[in-house]
């Protein structure tokens, strides 16, 4: 059975309301667990969502501590933290992505050059590696865009320390065939596992920890469990975080893009949008199904603007903004950032302000602010 996901926000909430009624009360026992195609979610799933904010970290977050209390939700609202912690990260310190995007080239030379490399690497990518567990994932990644997250971290950890490939190429993998495939979340969890993200601290895939949590699915041979972790001359440094744009008064047009595609709550207020346009940047060599979900998002979030707005949505071309100040949802960085037209003014959520300046840093900072800033 394949996962499937319904780019819409009726949709987003639709698998919220599910989960909360559902495995949502057993998250912080079953969260590890990786049951397999065809068997119930241990995980929310709803990260396609939220990646494209159809749904926001802080409605999540709110339904969650409605359902479960704060006491009950803690565990649950700390993942969703973490997402916001690697936006703010990655904000923060963005050679992390350009060097992300330089190690993709490098290690692409590498195949060229190294015949030996490259089948490993083939191999790797087509579930043909020979080892049990890792083969079934990256099937399963290709077959269905998805992946628990601890058969996540396991296949970093194999890929870069068993396998000894380049962990940017192993997230390139990632982000060309994941529906939620963010550019923060996904980087700097392949350099976390790395030993980059906390310099010296990896992840280690152990063969007792995979047996244990895909109950007894997959029992791996071969796996290097005390590998050294990777180190990096020169770490990305911090930057200061950039200001958000005062909002013009009168008539404007609203840019949506894929990190933000829900217009109806951004912080709008003194500006009348009278033009709406879409702009879709795929990640580099995104698979058909990653492409197909992009569109879907951005067809729901064009529909429920013009209703919402009472004007004409549509994907942007020539002169669509008709001379108009454009205003946009801040873009993370990533490749819809890069893309950003010139002179586009950037209005960010309550949500970021509070909690990208803890995340500079490690988790922790923005863990003990959590009680703080839930209701951002």
């Amino acid at each position: 059975m394949h996962r499937t996901f319904t780019m819409t926000r009726a949709a987003g909430l639709e698998r919220l309301s599910d989960f909360l009624e559902g495995p949502g009360a057993a998250y912080s026992a079953d969260r590890n667990t990786d049951r397999g195609l065809g068997n119930g979610p241990s995980t929310s799933m709803l990260s396609p969502y939220l990646r494209r904010r159809l749904i926001t970290e802080a409605e999540v977050v709110a339904a969650a501590d409605r359902a479960f209390g704060d006491g009950g939700a803690e565990k649950f609202v700390s993942e969703v933290f973490w997402r916001t912690y690697f936006k703010g990260h990655l904000e923060t310190h963005p050679a992390a992505w350009t060097d992300f995007l330089a190690e993709v080239g490098h290690g692409h030379d590498l195949l060229a050059a190294e015949p030996g490399l490259r089948r490993i690497h083939e191999s790797a990518i087509e579930g043909r590696a020979g080892i049990d567990g890792f083969d079934d994932w990256a099937r399963e990644l290709v077959e269905t865009g998805w992946l628990h997250n601890h058969a996540r971290m396991w296949f970093a950890s194999i890929w870069i320390f068993t396998l000894r490939l380049s962990w940017a190429l192993g997230a390139a993998f990632f982000m060309r065939h994941l529906v939620d495939g963010d550019p923060a979340s996904n980087t700097l969890s392949w350099r976390w596992v790395a030993g980059l993200h906390t310099r010296g601290k990896h992840y280690v895939a152990r063969a007792e920890n995979i047996r244990r949590y895909t109950e007894g699915r997959f029992d791996p041979v071969g796996l290097d469990e005390y590998p050294d972790a990777l180190d990096e001359p020169m770490p990305p440094r911090e930057v200061a975080l950039p200001q958000a744009d005062p909002m013009p008064e009168g008539d404007v047009a609203l840019l949506l893009h894929l990190d933000d595609l829900h217009p109806e709550s951004l912080p709008l207020r003194g500006t009348k949008i009278v033009r709406i346009g879409g702009l879709i940047v795929h990640a580099q060599g995104a698979s058909d199904r990653v492409k197909a979900a992009d569109e879907a998002a951005m067809a729901d979030a064009l529909a429920r603007a013009a209703a919402h707005f009472a004007c004409s949505a549509a994907p942007v071309g020539n002169g669509w903004a008709d001379g108009l100040p454009v205003v946009t949802a801040w873009a993370p960085v990533g490749p819809s950032a890069t893309a950003m037209p010139d002179g586009c003014l950037r209005v960010r959520r309550a949500w970021d302000d509070a909690a990208w300046p803890k995340s500079t840093r490690g988790y922790s900072r923005l863990r003990s602010a959590i009680p703080a800033l839930r209701g951002a």
